[in-house]
């Protein structure tokens, strides 16, 4: 196919054919293909990633109600209780639906009853991290502790290393985070978000998804200053800008197999390089993406953010450009 010819997909399983066929049989309320798939999952960050895209789908339908029905003592299917009903709740926190507060009290209950059951799994804690983010003024303790570090806020750092315990650097209980520090009340200042993925990727050891973060909080900052109307390119080739795109490529992308990666992080760092203006670094993560995009970043360099069109076109020029300087290089 020409690249005139060609067209991003967007799907949430991306290169995980196995997901995507028990997405598909979720949606017609066939539960089989979830449960055979998550038994044989083997490790955190997979479980993590898969039974998140998976509660997605199941929120709208009683799936994962019918198979605890049928397996009662599966821990699965009780963690995917507790994965559909914080799904349920951060949606209609997201709509502002009356049954709001209600739902995340379900929500909360699922957790706990989740972290009880299955003492190993990491998902009870990233949703509890999940429910955070709808106290935005910290009124609950365990969502106010005080931070491991200087230059951190107060937060739910018990939940997070209750996550990192079970799964260290568990990639999303990091960006529900990162989500909370966007949604607290008495803050949510971009300093503060720097200032953690700064921490959290110091930290971070070679191959973490976690070296991707301070791309997503600079997304966050252009689309905050609005930097699309205020021709801000210069924003993405600042040496900082550069050092950031630059150390996850080597030190997470050139370490990890890109198909089990990701599909946000791989699009945010090719984004990155190609604001950059690192082209020949950029087509290899676009080769890796293969057919597949997300609507974030693209769409927040665009004239009009919300539209998913444009941001397609943003990525196909993008796109284009990094292949063709890797072409004419010979790469």
């Amino acid at each position: 196919m020409s690249q005139d010819q060609f067209r991003p997909v967007y799907h949430p399983a991306g290169h995980d054919n196995e997901l995507r066929t028990a997405m598909q049989d979720l949606r017609t309320g066939r539960w089989l293909s979830m449960r055979n798939l998550l038994h044989s999952t083997s490790n955190w960050g997979m479980w993590t990633q898969r039974t998140q895209v998976l509660a997605a789908v199941a929120a709208g339908s009683d799936a994962v109600q019918a198979w605890r029905s049928e397996e009662p003592a599966s821990l699965a299917a009780i963690v995917m209780q507790c994965r559909v009903s914080v799904e349920r709740a951060l949606r209609a926190h997201r709509e502002d639906h009356q049954r709001t507060q209600e739902l995340w009290h379900e929500a909360w209950d699922a957790c706990r009853i989740a972290a009880h059951q299955a003492p190993d799994d990491p998902v009870p804690w990233v949703c509890l991290l999940a429910l955070a983010q709808l106290d935005e003024k910290q009124r609950l303790e365990e969502h106010r502790q005080v931070p491991p570090g200087p230059m951190l806020f107060s937060g739910p750092w018990g939940l997070l290393a209750e996550a990192h315990k079970r799964d260290p650097f568990n990639r999303e209980a990091y960006h529900r985070m990162l989500q909370f520090v966007y949604a607290r009340k008495s803050g949510g200042h971009l300093s503060e978000a720097v200032n953690f993925v700064q921490w959290a990727a110091s930290a971070a050891p070679t191959g973490s998804a976690l070296l991707v973060l301070p791309l997503y909080v600079r997304v966050e900052r252009y689309r905050r200053d609005n930097g699309h109307e205020r021709a801000l390119d210069l924003h993405w080739v600042t040496d900082d800008a550069t050092r950031e795109a630059v150390l996850a490529l080597e030190a997470w992308f050139d370490r990890v197999d890109p198909a089990q990666s990701s599909l946000l992080d791989l699009n945010h760092l090719a984004h990155a390089l190609w604001g950059a203006g690192r082209f020949i670094e950029a087509a290899r993560v676009f080769r890796a993406l293969g057919p597949y995009y997300t609507a974030p970043p693209w769409l927040y360099r665009s004239q009009s953010p919300n539209d998913a069109a444009l941001a397609e076109d943003v990525y196909l020029r993008a796109r284009t450009r990094c292949l063709t300087a890797a072409r004419d290089a010979g790469l």
